[in-house]
């Protein structure tokens, strides 16, 4: 019986840690005032560049290859991404955040441009 409890207790208490992580994880993406668990002055300012300077290229390197947004953000809209990030800059969070809505980030549902509801990957009959 003691064992039980110490399994129990001790599953509660790990999906209590995970529930209080994922929710300080979820909290930087879209807002300019949280600063991400990768954030360093120096790629800051190297992301600023890059979205100032609409550079793909450059900002796919900064990412490596990590985060929703590498799966969504494409050299073909990555203009768009750019916008919404000078959006939240300015304190636009509501545009920005629709931006991050039509690109298909941020949304904890899964629906968005490319994602559920658009019928892709999905067999519609």
């Amino acid at each position: 019986m003691k064992k039980t409890g110490l399994i129990l207790g001790a599953l509660a208490l790990s999906l209590v840690g995970l529930v209080a992580l994922s929710g300080q994880v979820e909290a930087y993406r879209g807002d300019p005032s949280v600063k991400g668990p990768d954030y360093s002055e120096e790629r800051h300012q190297a992301m600023t560049q890059a979205f100032e300077n609409h550079d793909y290229e450059a900002w796919k390197e900064l990412m490596q290859n990590r985060g929703r947004a590498m799966q969504v953000v494409n050299q073909d809209n990555f203009d768009r991404f750019a916008e919404a990030h000078q959006l939240a800059q300015e304190g636009k969070l509501d545009e920005a955040k629709q931006i991050r809505e039509e690109l298909g980030l941020g949304l904890r549902n899964g629906s968005g441009k490319g994602q559920r509801g658009e019928g892709m990957g999905r067999c519609n009959k």
